[in-house]
């Protein structure tokens, strides 16, 4: 009885295991759908720091006298002979002989890293470094400072773009009671493939949001139509659920070395937080702040966050 009965239901199990795949990508895919969240964006830069430094001047001293000669350094021949000439020597003519080395050795260095017309050709170093913070949707505060700086901000120049970075370190910093969680991360690499490394970061944050709600980028300012998330009872509903949260990006490329430390606790944060602000304009290359939620009434859950961002931290 049992054999006949498994024999009539065997040509069935196929069928149904592969319903109940498709059912199961269709809802996931619903679930997908649902947990959409919008995102806002700021930032802006360029990458074309210039590579050739005009060389110094050159200082010719006057006829007839020692000092410096054509080359711009060093003590020339005629203020060396006359020591050879007239019995000098000792420690004074070995110091004069380490100086004129230098000065050859510096000159070849100098010429290697050269053009034709001069000009040094070497490309500088460039730290791109991440930084993120999970905040309580408490902290809605922050939100209307990002919005805020993102709609007035001028994000076409270096001097705007270190103020904004000023202005949301220091909203950062104004809200610590409202910290969860906490990720940075920073490397060095040449100028060519630094912008590269930090594109990529950029586009690996913006893809985790549904939609761009506000952008100002390079001085582009965006702005979706307001969505609304309405209650039952037709109000705007304002999820202030301690379990759901805000998830702020910062993203840099500057010249030099930035490092930042690996978050651990709140201090380490702080700390974090107070030399993305620190860096100056003439020093910055690109920048990003990316936050999510921005429209209001979306949310971002304790499940969203694990899902979305699974290098942060508890701080």
């Amino acid at each position: 009885m049992h054999k006949r009965l498994f024999a009539w239901i065997k040509p069935l199990l196929k069928p149904l295991l592969v319903s109940f795949l498709v059912i199961t990508l269709v809802l996931g895919q619903a679930d997908s759908a649902l947990a959409a969240r919008s995102g806002g964006r700021i930032g802006g830069g360029s990458f074309r720091v210039p590579t050739r430094t005009a060389p110094a001047p050159r200082t010719y001293a006057p006829p007839g006298g020692g000092g410096y000669y054509p080359g711009g350094g060093g003590f020339g021949f005629p203020f060396i002979v006359p020591i050879f000439g007239f019995g000098g020597g000792g420690l004074f003519t070995l110091l004069l002989f380490m100086a004129l080395a230098s000065f050859i050795v510096r000159s070849f260095r100098a010429a290697s890293s050269s053009d034709e017309y001069g000009y040094t050709t070497t490309s500088p170093k460039v730290s791109v470094a991440k930084l993120q913070v999970g905040l309580l949707a408490q902290a809605r505060e922050l939100q209307t400072d990002l919005n805020r700086i993102a709609q007035r901000a001028d994000t076409s120049s270096s001097e705007g773009l270190a103020q904004v970075l000023q202005e949301t370190t220091l909203s950062l910093l104004r809200h610590p009671e409202y910290w969860i969680y906490g990720g940075s991360e920073s490397q060095q690499a040449r100028l060519e493939s630094a912008e590269a490394q930090f594109n990529r970061l950029t586009l690996a944050e913006r893809s985790k949001f549904s939609e761009e709600t506000l952008s100002n980028v390079n001085n582009l300012l965006q702005e979706a139509e307001k969505r609304k998330a309405l209650a039952a009872s037709g109000e705007l509903a304002m999820p202030e659920n301690p379990s759901e949260y805000i998830v702020v990006t910062l993203l840099v490329a500057t010249q030099g070395k930035l490092e930042l430390p690996d978050v651990k606790d709140s201090q380490d944060l702080r700390k974090a937080i107070s030399q993305l602000g620190a860096v100056s304009s003439d020093r910055l290359l690109a920048m990003e702040v990316l936050w999510t939620p921005q429209a209001e009434g979306d949310t971002l859950s304790a499940e969203d966050v694990l899902v979305g961002y699974p290098e942060l931290r508890l701080v």
